[in-house]
């Protein structure tokens, strides 16, 4: 199961525990570039920690293809219209 859903499932689970809202304030931070405290990150335990540095991970990968994805979408429109002509 990939990281982000793991930490979606951890929030579901419990909303209002610390693991719950480092791991919720991560995302938001990740998504809507707010700050977050990395020292919230040591309050963890190992295994949470470990899911928190898959999610960044997870994170990064996406963003990369996201933005592939706009690439190939204006490469596309481009090509298209450059024979429209």
């Amino acid at each position: 199961m990939r990281a982000i859903k793991q930490a979606k499932k951890l929030i579901e689970k419990n909303p209002n525990s610390a693991v719950g809202l480092t791991f919720s304030k991560l995302i938001l931070s990740l998504e809507s570039d707010i700050e977050f405290s990395v020292k919230d990150l040591y309050s963890l335990d190992t295994a949470d920690f470990e899911l928190a540095i898959e999610v960044l991970k997870d994170w990064r990968i996406d963003r990369f293809y996201i933005g592939k994805a706009k690439a190939f979408d204006m490469a596309t429109h481009a090509h298209i219209l450059s024979t429209e002509k």
